[in-house]
């Protein structure tokens, strides 16, 4: 967890600003570790244009972050599927933290000078573009993911629903002009009745013509040879003995073997699919991050402004509080720069009335979403 803070020189020397904190904080009381957050001349406009603005910024903000952590929950999840270790997110080719401990405000992406209203504006279409390609990408993945789902779900049933293309071998299946094979599904507890009775179920049934195909813990799966102009009697009465009949063809046969075939071409396609979620995600978390940074950072200049007045004069500075410390150097923040500030102002952390008040500007970022 980083903070973002703006806080009031106290002799318009930013570098004295910077040194007291950087003595107070670090080598005197090793309560965080400090950054100089560089903002270059934004134009300010007008403070009415900027106290809208600054109703709009937290809106922006709570929809770039969400992107962003959408974006990088899609990215780990994509890495679990592939069986492998959660892939590293960068942001221009260093991790999140590196990209905000060394921000540079991008000023070819971003004019500093042009509006701050239309800079807002552009982040915003950007953040949206990625949320909708995302929810796009999203859809077609999972639709081949659950069309593999129910093709492996058909496949792993128990042997009186599964298919039969995935269990028979060559040879199992008879079927000639006057033959035909069956497949019959007996309880296991039955096994033996089926074995001696299942010749005399109908006329014209070939004999020790059965086989055990398959078997799983309930069901055994057997094979019997016949001739097909008896075939329907014979399956009526299998049925009154408990036995459940299953017929497969050669047609069934060839169709299977293309079903085979489309399923390894679906299987082919899903990966592929993964692979370019895969890489877009990648991409498309360090375009959201970025984005979310240059937000925060114009959210900081405009707060800064309304806060601290005209001219801007104003230390910006990232700060990473040591492990439990947050309380102590929030306390020590507000007695070195509580008198030059205004009394109260919220973190963003919540809406107004919901967050802890501060008596200068700051805001919480977790890079880790």
């Amino acid at each position: 967890m980083y903070w973002l803070v703006s806080l009031p020189l106290l002799d318009d020397s930013e570098e004295r600003a910077w040194t007291l904190v950087q003595n107070r904080t670090t080598y005197e009381s090793d309560l965080s570790s400090n950054y100089k957050f560089v903002l270059p001349e934004l134009r300010v406009g007008t403070l009415d244009s900027l106290m809208v603005l600054s109703d709009d910024l937290v809106k922006v903000n709570g929809l770039v972050e969400s992107v962003v952590n959408k974006v990088r929950r899609q990215l780990f999840e994509m890495g679990a599927v592939n069986g492998s270790d959660s892939q590293e997110v960068t942001v221009e080719g260093v991790p999140p933290d590196t990209y905000l401990e060394r921000f540079a405000w991008n000023e070819a992406k971003y004019p500093p000078r042009r509006p701050l209203k239309e800079t807002v504006a552009a982040i915003t279409e950007t953040a949206q573009k990625l949320e909708d390609e995302l929810k796009v990408r999203m859809g077609e993945y999972n639709q081949l993911k659950g069309q593999l789902t129910a093709l492996a779900r058909k496949a792993g049933g128990s042997l009186a629903v599964r298919d039969l293309g995935g269990i028979l071998k060559p040879g199992d299946l008879v079927d000639t002009e006057n033959l035909t094979t069956l497949f019959v599904v007996v309880p296991v507890h039955t096994k033996g009745e089926w074995l001696s009775s299942y010749e005399t179920l109908s006329d014209f049934v070939v004999p020790r013509s059965s086989k055990l195909v398959a078997e799983d813990s309930d069901l055994a799966l057997y094979s019997v040879a016949l001739f097909k102009r008896v075939a329907d009697g014979f399956k009526a009465a299998a049925r009154s003995k408990g036995f459940q009949v299953r017929e497969y063809s050669k047609a069934e046969e060839a169709e299977q073997a293309e079903g085979v075939s489309g399923q390894a071409d679906l299987r082919e396609e899903a990966n592929a699919k993964r692979r370019q979620m895969e890489q877009w995600s990648a991409s498309a978390y360090g375009e959201a991050f970025s984005a979310w940074i240059h937000i925060c950072a114009v959210r900081l200049f405009v707060e800064s402004i309304l806060r601290y007045g005209l001219p801007p004069k104003f230390l910006a500075a990232l700060m990473k509080p040591n492990q439990k410390s947050a309380p102590k150097l929030r306390k020590l923040l507000s007695s070195l720069f509580g008198s030059q500030g205004t009394n109260q102002f919220y973190d963003g952390e919540g809406g107004v009335g919901e967050a802890e008040m501060f008596p200068y500007v700051s805001f919480s970022i977790s890079v880790d979403g």
